[in-house]
C-alpha cells in the first residue's frame, strides 16, 4: 500500500495509535469487548505495518503471503464468531479486506501495490464501497445523541464506546486509503 511518503507516514501513525489503543481496550472487564479489542489491534498493527513506505523497507514475497496466512485465519475465526454477533461480520470483511490486499501485494511485478493494478478492480471496488459507507455510518454513530439519565459509569479505557467507535471509524479511514492506494 506503498503511496506518497508524508501520507503514507500518516496512516502508519494513525493505525499504529489505533493498534496501540485497541490494545488498551483488551484490559477491559467485559469477555466480548477484549476479544473484539485483539482482533482490533492485529487490523490496527497489520495496517500500520503494511503502509510503511516501500522507501523505508520493501518486504518480501514470503512476507505478504504470511499476511495473508495470518488474516485469512482472522477471517475464518471472525466467519466462525459471526454465529454470535452480527459485529464480527465487519472483522470478516475487514480481515478479507487485508488478506486480500496482501496477496495482491504478493503478485504485484514489483511486491508492492502502490502503483495501481494489484488485485480485482471488482473487488477492491466493492470493499471500498463496504469502507467508504462504514466510514460514513460509524461518523454519524459518533454524533452525541442527548439520553435521559446519563447511562452507566464508566470504568475504564476499555469500556469507553465512544473511543472504541473513534478506534473503528479510524481503522476504516485507512482502510478507504489503502484500498484507494491499491
Amino acid at each position: 500500500m506503498h503511496g506518497p511518503g508524508s501520507a503514507a507516514w500518516l496512516l502508519v501513525a494513525l493505525c499504529a495509535a489505533t493498534g496501540a489503543y485497541c490494545l488498551l481496550r483488551m484490559r477491559s472487564g467485559v469477555e466480548e469487548q477484549r476479544r473484539t479489542a485483539g482482533s482490533e489491534a492485529l487490523m490496527g498493527f497489520g495496517m500500520a505495518l503494511m503502509a510503511v513506505p516501500a522507501a523505508v523497507i520493501t518486504p518480501p514475497r514470503a512476507a505478504w503471503a504470511l499476511y495473508a496466512a495470518v488474516f485469512g485465519a482472522a477471517a475464518l475465526r471472525a466467519l466462525w464468531a459471526s454465529r454470535s454477533s452480527t459485529h464480527h461480520l465487519h472483522h470478516l470483511v475487514g480481515t478479507f479486506a487485508m488478506a486480500y490486499m496482501a496477496v495482491g501485494m504478493a503478485a504485484a511485478p514489483s511486491g508492492h501495490a502502490g502503483h495501481g493494478g494489484a488485485g480485482a478492480p471488482l473487488v477492491t471496488g466493492l470493499l471500498l464501497l463496504y469502507f467508504a459507507g462504514y466510514v460514513l455510518w460509524s461518523g454519524v454513530r459518533l454524533v452525541p445523541v442527548a439520553t435521559a439519565g446519563g447511562g452507566p459509569p464508566v470504568s475504564g479505557w476499555g469500556d469507553r464506546p465512544e473511543l472504541a467507535r473513534a478506534c473503528r471509524l479510524s481503522m476504516g479511514i485507512g482502510m478507504v486509503a489503502m484500498l484507494l492506494i491499491m
